[in-house]
Parts: structure tokens; C-alpha cells; sequence
């Protein structure tokens, strides 16, 4: 019947943009058609209020939309790009999801929002949950229009569990997690939250498609794999399965969302969709990538392509949301950052398994797209920002946007004068509940799905190196010049984690903006001792020597942070500034030199899984220089990338007797000595 339902709205609303094929209705059928739609529940009378749908897709990248609009690949987005407005949209860091896309839901910073990271901390056990709506400090698009009377409808956005009451319907960020505890592999999850209103969250759920409801026709787009591989159980941990849950995600929030749109008729619709960014999580080193050998060459015969499809995938998406809208509908489109694809990892062993590391390959710019009622045809979006798209929003369905809001209305796109803000602000009254605290707070920790933390730890996004929630609101206000605020955050933070170097690094880089230097040395100091391995650490205390007028000291710092982490390039451009040279161990011998440029030879053949070609780029490095050091480290990671422990770890050992006091190499032959069995989880650092 909810099919039924739906052709009959959509035959009736769309009027003109009936598709080919299309026949005449006969006068009874019509007759009959209007009955049904007066019964059905589903169907709201056409409204002359203005409609907004908010499709967000995660990790477009506009260089990449570019390139496939030149192939002729992305024909919906060329409709777009020719019939609406367009810009590249400057996100801001750090680029982690949660964060982005509740300033785009809220038109607020994170310093507002207090959204920032996946996770949140259960103050009693230190345990971390996923973020969940409660952590919100502001209010979102869907409670600004339900509060002004108006109707929406919102599907998967981040943050949104446990659902909220609005006017309409929200199916939170949980719905396509719960679905996996249904396949025993761990009892059921609680449905409590996942979607307001909660009687219609059975209806929801029957919508949802498991990553075992996608067809092996349906892969074959996508994917080469044999039977077994397509046989093997779901876990976050398979990459083949991870990539059928994005898929399947995002082929159900879009089913849902659409539905929503045409059966609700709401007056905002907002759906996001993840699957590009974990495709490019997983795949995207492979993306049109040449040269490739070994382990790697077989990745790209099987997942080579996966990337750009799903770039189709996302394209097709638009088009059907295209294809449903009626004359009173804008489109928004919007991409909360881009995603650096085709780039091989400095470390193969982190893509031998094909994950990526956290949010390091993401790009700053992402994209808006404008299209439908209100908006010029061809025109540019000038600069826009992630605040802005709130406003504007806002000003597409009518609203006025709040005096409060940062951001601008981008009216160079539009076609009439949007609204006057007339609004101080929409965060009146008492703030929103339980906004301030944990989420474990609230009582959520009893609903978490696990799953949720499985997806983002195989993603590399709790990653330790990676800083969590309130280290990001925290570096927000470095970043803001707010250096006694910042000062104060993280010292907060470490009286509750006085054993994080990390933090205590954060610290002493806002004492060296307040000019605090002794200070800065002293948190750098101890946050050596915790964490030898921290470049940031040595670069801080260059900058520091820098400004106290010790060039000399300086250079060593940044060296030290170079000899550490060799693609640092903070410390790589303050070398070459100083010195000329970006190399940790300054300009050198003459045979060093070479040794150093076929060591980078040996690397290169090593990210494209050429391993007999970098071993023999490190015997004749060892025959030019063999007291240098780096000749052995790199030959210890081609090792261990072979599963040759033994000679990985006799590598190291000649590498620590040159250089003794190289923390690096001490920990990463400590590493290779308590491995049972080599392997990408326990992965020395380069």
C-alpha cells in the first residue's frame, strides 16, 4: 500500500515532469486516483510554503566531480552545475564528520554546537560512546522549523540519536547500525530512540536493506570477488563488508528519505549519505593508481574501481531526487570536505588491509550545489563557508535566518531577496537539555550499538593520534586566537589525563602564542618523556628556540622531528627555510646523499607493493653507505611488509648500533620482538 500510495502522490504533485512512457489516465482511473489519495494517511494537500531538501554526501570531492563531469560520468551534477548555482565550500578543521556536519545542520562553530569528535567520554568509566544528540548545545535546521510550525523530515544525519521530537520525522544516525545486531552475530539492540515518532519505526526498519540483501548482479558494479569472498560473515573488520554496509546505508537512507519527501511532504528534507567517504576510507589509494605490484595490484583488480562508481552511485542519488522534486523545491547539495584519492600511503603496511588513517587524507574544500525554485541558473557561489549553508537554508524555506548565526545568506545565488533577519536568536530560553554533560550522562550508554565504534575504529577515526571531543573544541579556540581560553581547556584536560604528552604538547604550542616560553619547554619537556615519538613535540620547541633567537637549537629540534616522522612538514619547510636541506640528518656525505635519495626509491617501490625492486634499491644503498642508518630502518619495514620477522628485527638491531639514541628505532624492534606472528595490527611506525 505505502508504494501504491506513493505513485498516486507523485502522479498527482508532479504534474509536468511527468518522465516518458508516461500514458493518460482515463477519467475513472483519475477519479480513482483522487479517492485514494484523500484516504490515504501519507499525503498531505500541495502547500504554497517553499521546500527544501538538504542531500548531504560525504567526502565529494569538487576536483574529483570535475574531472568525472569531463568524462561525461555525472550527468545529474552537470544538470545541477548548468541550472543552479555552485561553489566549492571551505570546510574547517579539524574534518571529522560529527563536527562538520552539525555546523552545517546549525549554522554554528563547534565552540556554539559542542559537538567535537565521534565520541564522547562516560565520565564514571572512561569509556567512549558515540556521539549522540543530547551533546548538542544549539539547536538544529529540523527544531528551528518545527518550532516556527513547519513540517521536516530527516534521515541519518550525524548525531541525531536518540531522536528528537520535531514536527515530522527524524530516522537517527543509529537506524543502519541497529540492523546488524538482527543477524545474531550479537543479540539484538535496543530500538528505543532510533526513530521519532517511535511508532513509526517499524515501518522504517522494513525499509532498511542489510548488507546480505545486495545481490552479486549489484556488486559486480563495484567489485571482482569470488563466491567465497562474497560468502564470508559481515564484520567492520572485512573491508568487502564494509564496503556492502555503505553501500546498503546508503541506498536506504536515500529509499527513506525520498519516501519521506514524497509520502510526508515535509517542508525541509535533510538525508545524508556516507558511502563515498568510507569507499574512499577503504579504496581510495587504488583510485586510478599506475604501477601498481604485489598485494596492491590484486586490491586494484578486485576494488580499483569502487571509488568512482560510488561517484556515480552519488550522481544517480541526485538524480532521483531530482527527478521527485516539484516546482516548489530547492535542492541543496552539499559535501562537508573532499578526499585526496590515488595517493599511496608513506607506510603500505596501513593500506595492506586497505583502511586508511583517520581523517589525514581528507581536503579542506568540499561543495554546495543550489538548484530549483529561488536559485540563477549557472551562477557561482562566491567562497562559500559550512555556516553559511544554514542561513541559507533558512532563507529557501522561508525563515528568517538568526541575528546570531555567523554565517551569510549566499543570495548570489538566488533569484529573489531572501528574508531580513528579524531574528536575534533562536537559542532563547533555558538551553537545551543535558547539552553540557556526557553522553554517559544521560543514560545512553545502555542503547550504544557497538557496532557504531567498530565502524569508526576500522576507519582509523579513534585512532589515539587523532584528538578527541573537547582537544578539538579546544584547539577551535587556538585557532580563533582565544589563547586563554585554550590555555584553560587544556589544562582542565590534563588533570584528567596527566599522562597524555599529546595534550600537554597542545598546551605548550598556546604558552608559546602567549609568549610563555619557559613555560612551553616545560610542558614539551614532559611531554617527551610520555611520548618520544610526538614530532609535534620537537617542532614546538624549534618554534619556541626560533623566537627566543637560538637558530642553531632550533634546526636540531626540527630535525629531530624530521628524523621521526620523515613526511612531518611543518619541520620539513622550517628546515628548508633555515637550512636549505629537509633532510632529519642536515645536507651529509657525499655517499649519504645518494644512499638517502635510493632509500626514497626504495620507498616508492614499496608503496606500490614492489618488494623485489625496493630490496634491491636498499642492497646497492647499503653498498654506498653502509654505516647509514636509514638504509636499515627502511630495509626492517620491506621485511616486515614480507613477513620476515627475523629480518626485520636484525635490520633494526643494526640500525639502533649506528644510532643508539633513536627512540624510533627502539620501539619499533620492541615492537617486532613481542609479535608472535608478523602482521598489519601490530605495524611498526616509519
Amino acid at each position: 500500500m505505502t508504494r501504491l500510495r506513493e505513485h498516486v502522490c507523485k502522479h498527482v504533485r508532479r504534474g509536468p515532469r511527468r518522465g516518458p512512457g508516461h500514458r493518460s489516465a482515463s477519467l475513472i482511473a483519475m477519479a480513482l486516483a483522487i479517492a485514494t489519495i484523500a484516504a490515504a494517511p501519507g499525503c498531505r494537500p500541495p502547500s504554497s510554503e517553499p521546500r527544501v531538501i538538504v542531500l548531504g554526501l560525504d567526502s565529494l570531492d569538487p576536483g574529483i566531480i570535475d574531472l568525472l563531469l569531463s568524462e561525461g560520468k555525472m550527468p545529474n551534477f552537470a544538470r545541477l552545475r548548468t541550472g543552479g548555482a555552485y561553489g566549492r565550500l571551505t570546510s574547517s578543521r579539524p574534518l571529522l564528520s560529527p563536527i562538520i556536519w552539525t555546523t552545517i545542520a546549525t549554522g554554528r562553530n563547534p565552540s556554539d554546537h559542542h559537538i567535537g569528535h565521534f565520541v564522547a567520554i562516560n565520565e564514571k568509566t572512561g569509556e567512549e560512546l558515540p556521539v549522540t544528540s543530547r551533546r548538542r548545545g544549539v539547536k538544529a535546521l529540523w527544531n528551528i522549523a518545527s518550532e516556527a510550525g513547519r513540517s521536516v523530515a530527516v534521515v541519518g544525519w550525524w548525531a541525531t540519536w536518540p531522536a528528537e521530537t520535531v514536527n515530522g520525522v527524524i530516522v537517527s544516525d543509529h537506524t543502519c547500525y541497529h540492523f546488524l545486531f538482527d543477524e545474531g552475530a550479537s543479540g539484538s539492540s535496543d530500538p528505543t530512540g532510533i526513530v521519532h515518532p517511535p511508532q513509526r519505526t517499524g515501518a522504517v526498519l522494513e525499509k532498511v536493506r542489510r548488507p546480505a540483501d545486495l545481490e552479486a548482479a549489484e556488486l559486480a558494479r563495484f567489485v571482482d570477488i569470488s563466491a567465497e569472498q562474497a560468502a564470508r560473515p559481515f564484520s567492520f573488520e572485512d573491508d568487502l563488508s564494509h564496503f556492502r554496509w555503505a553501500l546498503a546505508t546508503g541506498q536506504s537512507y536515500s529509499e527513506i528519505g525520498l519516501d519521506l519527501y514524497v509520502d510526508d511532504r515535509p517542508d525541509i528534507t535533510m538525508v545524508y549519505i556516507e558511502g563515498v567517504d568510507s569507499s574512499s576510507h577503504l579504496f581510495g589509494h587504488l583510485f586510478r593508481s599506475e604501477g601498481l605490484s604485489g598485494e596492491l595490484a590484486q586490491q586494484q583488480r578486485q576494488f580499483g574501481r569502487v571509488v568512482e562508481e560510488m561517484y556515480i552511485f552519488a550522481d544517480e542519488l541526485v538524480g532521483r531526487y531530482l527527478d521527485a522534486m516539484d516546482d516548489n523545491t530547492t535542492l541543496v547539495v552539499v559535501s562537508d570536505h573532499g578526499f585526496e584519492l590515488g595517493a599511496l600511503h608513506s607506510d603500505p603496511s596501513k593500506t595492506r588491509d586497505m583502511r586508511r588513517v583517520s581523517e589525514r587524507f581528507h581536503k579542506i574544500e568540499g561543495i554546495v550545489y543550489l538548484y530549483g525554485r529561488g536559485v540563477k541558473s549557472a551562477s557561482r557561489l562566491n567562497r562559500p563557508v559550512l555556516v553559511d549553508v544554514a542561513p541559507t537554508v533558512l532563507a529557501l524555506a522561508g525563515l528568517s535566518p538568526a541575528a546570531d548565526m555567523p554565517g551569510r545568506v549566499l543570495d548570489e545565488g538566488l533569484d529573489f531577496e531572501p528574508p531580513q533577519r528579524s531574528v536575534a536568536s533562536y537559542e532563547t530560553g533555558a538551553p537545551r537539555a543535558d547539552s553540557a554533560g556526557s553522553a554517559a550522562a544521560h543514560g545512553d550508554a545502555a542503547s550504544i550499538d557497538p557496532a557504531i565504534l567498530e565502524h569508526l575504529r576500522s576507519l582509523g577515526y579513534l585512532d589515539t593520534a587523532s584528538p578527541t571531543g573537547d582537544r578539538n573544541l579546544a584547539s577551535l579556540h587556538v585557532e580563533a586566537g582565544r589563547y586563554a581560553e585554550a590555555e584553560a581547556a587544556y589544562r582542565k584536560l590534563i588533570e584528567d589525563k596527566p599522562d597524555d604528552g599529546a595534550i600537554r604538547t597542545s598546551l605548550a604550542a598556546t604558552l608559546g602564542f602567549l609568549g610563555r616560553y619557559d613555560e612551553a619547554l616545560e610542558q614539551l619537556a614532559e611531554a617527551e618523556r610520555l611520548s618520544p615519538l610526538n614530532p609535534e613535540i620537537y617542532h614546538n620547541r624549534g618554534v619556541v628556540f626560533e623566537r627566543q633567537g637560538k637558530p642553531d637549537e632550533a634546526v636540531a629540534q626540527y630535525r629531530e622531528a624530521v628524523r621521526y616522522a620523515p613526511d612531518f612538514k611543518p619541520s620539513r619547510d622550517a628546515l628548508k627555510r633555515l637550512t636549505g636541506s629537509a633532510d632529519a640528518q642536515g645536507p651529509g656525505t657525499a655517499a649519504e646523499r645518494l644512499a638517502a635519495a635510493m632509500c626514497e626509491r626504495a620507498a616508492d617501490a614499496a608503496r606500490r607493493g614492489d618488494y623485489p625492486k625496493a630490496l634491491a634499491a636498499l642492497d646497492e644503498a647499503t653498498r654506498v653507505a653502509p654505516a647509514y642508518s636509514r638504509v636499515y630502518q627502511y630495509r626492517a619495514n620491506v621485511a616486515f611488509l614480507m613477513g620476515e620477522r627475523a629480518a626485520g628485527i636484525a635490520a633494526l638491531e643494526k640500525a639502533l648500533a649506528l644510532e643508539p639514541d633513536n627512540a624510533l628505532y627502539r620501539h619499533n624492534l620492541e615492537a617486532l620482538r613481542e609479535q608472535n606472528t608478523p602482521g598489519p595490527a601490530d605495524t611498526p611506525s616509519e
